[in-house]
């Protein structure tokens, strides 16, 4: 892949442990940790002074140490949202206590699981007609299976939980590529990445406080119309931290869960012999979909900033160093799993990092896998194949997800 000439190459090569901008290292990062891993060990730091964490047990005390946050040095600061009137606006990804703790607290009113279990028979519908229409279309050629279901899924589902108007989809869809790239630490961005990242961020919260003012003149039982209320009964959140969540909520909902049926897809089509292990045992969706995200997840590094002195996998660090957790690594390490490169969907579950860990952890991890489990379910009753060697790949360090997925969909 080529970057612009206003990217630093030297300093990203002195900060990151791999080649940032190798069109490899996109296509199969593992081997790459692997390499790593049998270079540097499982923690280290990188010339630029970077601790990188690839083990699994060291990754998740890193996202469970209340010494390590994020702070506001330069390089966290670089993600916050400029703001004419006041501070900057930080997203909810890149807060500390007490602020994180109060608004996830409001948020996660939307992801309690009786109302998540409550959309499964809706998520299976919607996954259902989907795929049927795919079908439909497959019968004239390949289909692209992320714009057919990893990208519409998401979106009916964000509709029936949050009730986002079907005039936002394709808007929220588009901002969510790009506000994804931006996840990725500015260093390695260009102005022009960076440009297209803040405004994919104030198209959410734009669009976003549209849907709170309506929700605040007519509200519902959703969880806009919540925090909407809340901000008008000056409860918790201010206009900004308004915009801040929902932006935070509905680039989530609409690119993380993408990204994971995605993945999860490719996963599949590319080992055949688990494609139909799962056809054949249907009623192992769930732990089936836990080793999906395992093998290759959406989130692949999480960064923290010391606060406090603090020892990470026997480095000590200072307040301001930083941290990154390579959750892709660290979801294949081979201290922790056995045969850890191998997709083995009969695999017993256990901590999946897939989705982060403490009190970071996705709020909305247990929607995404439901919606992936719909989708998979769905997947496997067609005879599907890849129709190209190597689906197009978004770039991003962050967030995995693919551009599209090509292939042939027939009935059984």
């Amino acid at each position: 892949m080529t970057t612009a000439p206003d990217v630093d190459h030297e300093l990203a090569a002195l900060i990151l442990p791999f080649d940032a901008f190798d069109p490899d290292y996109y296509r199969d990062p593992y081997s790459v940790y692997r390499r790593i891993r049998e270079e540097s060990g499982q923690v280290f730091r990188t010339p630029g002074g970077l601790v990188t964490v690839l083990s699994h047990e060291a990754a998740a005390t890193v996202m469970s140490d209340p010494r390590l946050g994020y702070g506001d040095d330069p390089i966290v600061a670089d993600q916050f949202v400029p703001n004419p009137d006041g501070p900057p606006g930080r997203p909810l990804i890149f807060m500390d206590p007490p602020d994180h703790t109060r608004i996830r607290a409001l948020v996660s009113k939307a992801f309690t699981p009786r109302m998540v279990e409550g959309l499964r028979e809706r998520t299976a519908q919607f996954a259902a007609q989907l795929m049927r229409d795919v079908a439909a279309r497959g019968a004239d050629g390949p289909v692209d299976l992320m714009s057919g279901l990893a990208g519409q899924l998401p979106a009916l589902v964000l509709d029936a939980l949050i009730d986002v108007p079907q005039q936002y989809h394709e808007l929220f869809l588009g901002l969510a590529n790009v506000s994804g790239r931006g996840l990725d630490p500015g260093f390695i961005l260009s102005s022009e990445e960076k440009r297209q990242r803040d405004e994919a961020r104030d198209g959410f919260v734009k669009a976003g406080l549209e849907m709170a003012a309506q929700r605040r003149a007519d509200p519902g039982a959703d969880l806009i119309s919540q925090l909407a209320l809340a901000q008008a009964d000056g409860d918790q959140l201010s206009e900004l931290e308004l915009g801040m969540t929902l932006m935070n909520l509905l680039a989530a909902g609409f690119n993380a869960t993408r990204a994971l049926i995605g993945n999860a897809s490719l996963a599949l089509l590319r080992h055949p012999d688990q494609f139909r292990w799962l056809r054949e045992h249907p009623d192992q969706i769930v732990s089936a979909t836990e080793e999906l995200l395992r093998y290759d997840a959406p989130l692949q590094m999480v960064p923290r900033t010391a606060l406090a002195e603090v020892e990470v996998g026997g480095i000590l660090m200072q307040p301001g160093e930083h941290v990154a957790a390579v959750l892709g690594a660290a979801n294949h390490d081979p201290e922790y799993y056995s045969h850890a490169d191998t997709l083995d969907l009969s695999r017993p579950t256990g901590r999946n990092l897939g989705f982060g860990h403490g009190i970071h952890f996705c709020v909305a991890a247990p929607i995404a896998k439901l919606t992936t489990q719909a989708a998979l379910a769905e997947l496997v009753k067609y005879d599907v194949e890849l129709a190209v060697d190597e689906p197009e790949r978004f770039p991003g360090i962050v967030l995995r997800t693919l551009g599209e997925l090509p292939a042939t969909v027939k009935p059984v």
